[in-house]
């Protein structure tokens, strides 16, 4: 197991508030989390959040869409459209095909934007500003609401690019990659006619902050945590222990079962120079490339494939692995191990188009991915500086704060080895 170091706190971060200078009232204390219900979205505000040192300080708000019926085709619209539509419909049809599903997560709040508004303003005097941070297109409307309506109390980041004015938020943190329609590149493979209909339009302002990767919480702590958790099932694994993390083909970046052999033939062929490899699937994998891949390999001793029951192993995965391959469709997954500095082996990578194709290329030219061959020897071990994009934002926002004369209660960063 690589050892994880926790390195220095990010530069501009101020300590201890000093109470005299800018007073209680400019002390940040707590976060909110607009959360759209997706994990990935949800996963890069909370690790934010956890970069900040907030993690036992935030409250997550869900943006819901409803659900069933005819609504799977109307997630094309707004979301605040989408529910006024849908309670036209329940209106006319009453509890018919047409009316939403209720969604079981009574355990976390709907996000409204006026009540979150008038917490951070009633609450300001005792508890400082409120940050928001918020990721996915359908909290847009909800968190850029909460900072119109209480712009001295609230600082707004938005992650992820959100594809219309950039003055409604505070901080916005997007990949490079979401600027690759700017490119002469890119340029070129748009109809002139169609340039000004693609977003963005213009290149990134003074607050935006731009990250190679995706935003995540597999903070050095956390993997300590989940090494320590996973140590009596992971840790005695015959070496090297190869991770493979399948996910599953995307509008740009399709793929079939096609990949599924080749990923086949090529962990065959570098199966001599593995003492164990793990194959994991997202909630994304296709059927026919899990089922494909559990008929080559279920009968291997030294493959172990996870089958979706009990505990997810991705953390422990992260923490104990000697190396990955992945398949290119996971900018999270690509994230998350492009930050452990273990060697890191992408799959259908030349599949990839668009701004995700600008992604791949970006991991080769920084070295801290590689194409998978199968010609690969495991016990080879290569590194590289890891990708640090959670901290180094974390550390943006800090200093962000710091211009308005807001700052942090405590000492407790959480950093990325």
């Amino acid at each position: 197991m690589r050892l994880i170091r926790l390195p220095k706190a990010p530069n501009g971060f101020l300590g201890m508030p000093e109470i005299f200078n800018g007073g209680v009232h400019g002390v940040i204390r707590r976060a909110v989390i607009i959360s759209n219900g997706c994990a990935g979205a949800e996963n890069q505000s909370i690790g934010l959040v956890r970069a900040l040192g907030l993690s036992n300080r935030h409250f997550l708000y869900l943006v819901t869409r409803p659900i069933g019926g005819i609504n799977k085709w109307l997630n094309w619209l707004p979301v605040s459209i989408h529910k006024k539509l849908d309670y036209f419909m329940m209106q006319l049809y009453g509890n018919s095909r047409f009316h939403a599903k209720k969604i079981g997560l009574c355990n976390i709040l709907e996000a409204d934007a006026p009540q979150i508004a008038r917490m951070a303003r009633e609450t300001f005097k005792k508890d400082g500003p409120l940050l928001v941070v918020a990721s996915g297109r359908d909290t847009i409307s909800v968190a850029s609401s909460i900072k119109r309506l209480a712009p001295e109390n609230v600082f707004l980041v938005q992650i992820q690019h959100p594809r219309c004015d950039l003055n409604m938020f505070d901080l916005v943190i997007t990949p490079c990659h979401d600027y690759y329609p700017l490119t002469p590149h890119a340029q070129r493979q748009i109809p002139w006619f169609l340039r000004r209909l693609v977003t963005p339009r213009e290149p990134p302002g003074r607050n935006v902050i731009l990250t190679v990767g995706a935003l995540h919480r597999a903070d050095s702590a956390a993997l300590r945590i989940a090494a320590s958790f996973w140590h009596d099932e992971l840790a005695t694994l015959p070496k090297p222990l190869l991770v493979v993390n399948v996910g599953g083909p995307t509008r740009n970046c399709p793929y079939d079962e096609d990949l599924a052999k080749q990923l086949t033939t090529m962990l065959q062929n570098v199966l001599w120079s593995c003492g164990t490899i793990r194959i994991s699937f997202s909630r994304r994998t296709p059927e026919k490339i899990s089922k494909f891949l559990i008929r080559e390999f279920s009968t291997n001793p030294k493959v172990t494939i996870w089958d979706g029951e009990g505990p997810n192993p991705h953390m422990g995965h992260l923490a104990w692995a000697d190396a990955f391959v992945i398949t290119a469709d996971s900018v999270s997954m690509l994230s998350e191990a492009c930050s452990t500095g273990k060697p890191v082996y992408v799959i259908g990578a030349e599949l990839c188009t668009w701004k995700f194709a600008d992604f791949q290329k970006r991991l080769l030219e920084q070295g801290v991915a590689r194409p998978f061959t199968g010609k690969e020897n495991i016990t080879d071990s290569w590194s590289y500086p890891p990708l640090n994009d959670t901290a180094d934002a974390a550390s943006q926002v800090i200093r962000a704060l710091a211009q308005r004369g807001w700052k942090f209660t405590h000492d407790g960063f959480v950093n990325f080895a």
